[in-house]
């Protein structure tokens, strides 16, 4: 449970009000975010009353200006290379873009996370520059990359760089370094993301000649990169918005038209809750490439495609994030030292490296700290940081880099690297440098609130009235508002997928307010009376505008206790002791034909890296494990379960190797190599961990030597020489075996 922090007392000025006007929460919501004056008030509200920086104002802008010309005026190739992440996207897909409408002859390059991984991979730049670029122009990366720019420079190729992550001890070789961390703190231009960097130099590029129609690009780099929303980049984030709701780009408009958002009210939460994400499903699972390519075409067929693709992606995506988040959660609860520290630095095998970031964030907000989460993969972690205010995590991390392989990120967020067995000395030193930067211990969540109103106060002028304050963000936190004594009168799941719900709640005067709760637990939902905390802001929904109320906390009325629902909130249809099983599931698909059949190992339904919210979930084959089918249930959020019993054909480990065994040697065969975790796991019906296990198992036993690539990827190779020793997975193997067959009887047996 977050601990709630009384609302601040703040004087606010008679001038400011009057330049303000509506309700006296927002002028008291200025004051507390150091807005005093009318003027100051104006410059925040209106982005037409703000004035901004010079793009000359950022170093070396006139000399990445100067060469950008030359490359377009001789007709010389650019190579413009970007980051995975939806900030390294947008600006990769700015630049090119931008660069096109001006008559450059462009080419870009988004590295991969698993081969290549961050910044300038120079094996793959070789063969770029090996087919004839001219200059070499980074966005939202090279500040670091000196090996790169170096060889770069070597071979007669120029290199103008555009970043913003944390500056070394030394810049890179190159012809021009575009970073606002150049400039002195405070200046209005500090807190741009790579996009907003990029998009700077474009505007001195294309001099009087507007360049607006890019800000659709800064406005989702911003948001999804979590930047502090203030001076410029709030005010580009404003401009930004306006494109996207007036004029998006083609790949933009298409994937708001598949996310059911009407481009007309269009608003930050989109692309921090739709858009952004289903772009980082590319990043995190797959290769990035395709979404610079979605956002700088207009071609319908490509943008069909790429969006599909997203679509599946973002899926799996939202599977792993939350098996990966139940996993560190039950490791914090199996061990609580782990929130003694500072900060929270949890691990675990296996763990997908594209989720850890999500799942990082997921916790900050949980325990309110600074978290690390990393993927622990044959004696080598990587993973993300995410920080709250006060703890630079970037500074943090750097304190221990004698720790670290590499590392590289901001003042929010960043990536590492280590060997495993420094993890927890990475957990000490880390959590020493962050209680010296917070200046206490205490890790206990908070949650700020701006007022205690009525429910009586909310309508649709008092939501508009406080969405005068948005974009809200990193910066500029949307208003906590608190209702006393409370109690929900009914509820019902919302969305097309039922995983959301909508609650009306009454106080004490008996006024009725209906309330969503994103994502919502139906087991949380308090029971009795309580204190509720939640945001409100304008909606347009069926037709209508209205006050939506979103949930963001609950807490016992003062002196009595919290008590929360426990009972089953799904039908449960119960065949697992059907003695024609397979006939069953006909007349199930036929009674229920919108149902989705969660199988795995079989020819029927999905697996559980498909799996999407739905009313009624069949579960054809046994879970695996708790894990995964916490997950399963999160991702789906079903009205009804319908239980089958359908076993994995593997009684024994040894079958389950023997049958892995035959796979390897198809795919050294047949695919040059290749074999996909996941497609092991949806064929075998198996953990990850237990499958990861297997091939550990065949490397040790066997002439197969099975190597780790990345998150997904395992490549087979054959070794003529004879393996010697003990296998030191065996034992592990059975135990992992063991257990997954122990919680399978034991899912047959219980009662739900």
């Amino acid at each position: 449970m977050k601990k709630w922090l009384e609302p601040k007392q703040v004087t606010v000025d008679e001038a400011l009000w009057a330049a303000v006007g509506g309700h006296p929460v927002l002028a008291q919501s200025l004051v507390r975010r150091g807005i005093t004056s009318p003027d100051a008030a104006r410059r925040f509200l209106d982005s037409a009353a703000y004035v901004a920086a010079a793009s000359d104002d950022l170093p070396d802008m006139d000399i990445a200006v100067s060469r950008l010309q030359r490359a377009i005026r001789d007709n010389e190739q650019i190579l413009v290379w970007g980051d995975f992440d939806v900030d390294g996207q947008t600006s990769t897909a700015l630049l090119v873009s931008g660069l096109r409408d001006l008559g450059a002859k462009v080419v870009y390059h988004v590295p991969n996370r698993f081969t290549e991984g961050h910044g300038i991979h120079v094996p793959t730049l070789k063969k770029w520059l090996d087919g004839g670029i001219n200059l070499l122009l980074t966005c939202d990366t090279g500040i670091t990359a000196h090996e790169a720019i170096d060889y770069a420079q070597g071979r007669g190729v120029d290199v103008v760089i555009t970043d913003h992550h944390a500056l070394p001890e030394t810049f890179p070789n190159a012809t021009a370094t575009v970073n606002p961390m150049r400039l002195p703190d405070g200046h209005p231009l500090c807190e741009l993301p790579g996009v907003g960097t990029a998009y700077k130099v474009m505007q001195a590029l294309y001099g009087a000649k507007s360049s607006d129609h890019l800000l659709d690009l800064v406005a989702m780099g911003i948001v999804a990169d979590v930047m502090v929303q203030v001076d410029d980049t709030r005010y580009l984030l404003q401009k930004g918005l306006d494109v996207l709701r007036n004029n998006p780009r083609s790949g933009i408009k298409a994937m708001m038209a598949r996310a059911d958002i009407d481009p007309t009210y269009f608003n930050e939460m989109d692309i921090g809750f739709s858009l952004a994400p289903r772009l980082n499903a590319l990043g995190r699972l797959a290769d990035a490439n395709p979404a610079v390519e979605l956002l700088t075409t207009d071609d319908i067929a490509i943008i069909t495609e790429r969006v599909n693709e997203l679509e599946g992606l973002n899926q799996k995506r939202k599977f792993l994030t939350r098996q990966v988040y139940a996993a560190a959660q039950q490791k914090i609860k199996a061990d609580e030292s782990l929130l003694k520290y500072a900060a929270l630095v949890i691990s675990g095998e296996g763990w997908h490296t594209g989720v850890v970031g999500i799942v990082a964030s997921r916790l900050v907000e949980d325990y309110g700290c600074p978290v690390i989460v990393l993927s622990d993969n044959e004696g080598l972690a990587n993973g993300s940081a995410r920080s709250v205010k006060g703890a630079n995590i970037m500074e943090a991390i750097r304190s221990q880099a004698h720790l670290l392989k590499n590392y590289g990120g901001h003042n929010m967020a960043a990536g590492m690297s280590l060997a495993s067995d420094n993890i927890f000395e990475l957990r000490r030193g880390l959590s020493q440098v962050v209680r010296e930067m917070l200046g206490k211990t205490d890790v206990q969540p908070e949650i700020q609130l701006e007022a205690f109103i009525d429910l009586a106060d909310i309508n649709l002028d008092f939501a508009q009235d406080i969405g005068r304050l948005a974009p809200f963000g990193n910066g500029n936190p949307p208003l906590t508002l608190a209702t006393k004594n409370v109690q929900v009168k009914s509820r019902r799941t919302m969305g097309s997928r039922g995983d959301h719900l909508s609650l009306k709640i009454a106080d004490e005067s008996g006024t009725e307010q209906r309330v969503v709760w994103w994502f919502g637990d139906i087991d949380e939902i308090p029971q009795g009376r309580f204190d509720i905390a939640y945001t409100v802001r304008p909606n347009f929904f069926n037709g209508k505008h209205e006050a939506l109320v979103e949930w963001l906390d609950a807490r016992p009325v003062a002196g009595e206790t919290f008590e929360i629902s426990t009972q089953a909130t799904y039908e449960i249809v119960d065949y697992r002791q059907h003695i024609a099983p397979q006939e069953k599931l006909k007349q199930v698909i036929a009674d229920y034909p919108d149902a989705l059949i969660w199988s795995e190992g079989d020819t029927v339904g999905i697996d559980r890296y498909n799996l999407h919210g739905a009313e009624t979930l069949v579960v054809w084959t046994v879970p695996s494990d708790i894990m995964t089918w916490k997950a399963a249930l999160a991702t789906v959020q079903p009205q009804r379960l319908i239980l089958f019993a359908n076993m994995p054909k593997f009684k024994t480990a040894k079958d389950l190797i023997t049958h892995i065994i035959g796979m390897s040697k198809f795919a050294h065969r047949e695919k040059q190599g290749f074999i996909y975790l996941s497609e092991i796991v949806r064929l075998t019906a198996q953990s990850e961990q237990t499958i990861i296990l297997c091939l550990k198992w065949i490397t040790a036993e066997t002439n197969m030597v099975i190597r780790f690539v990345a998150d997904d990827s395992y490549q087979v190779e054959m070794d003529t020489e004879s393996t010697q020793g003990k296998n030191p997975y065996s034992k592990m193997l059975q135990m992992r075996f063991a257990e997954s067959q122990a919680y399978r009887k034991h899912w047959l047996n219980q009662a739900f």
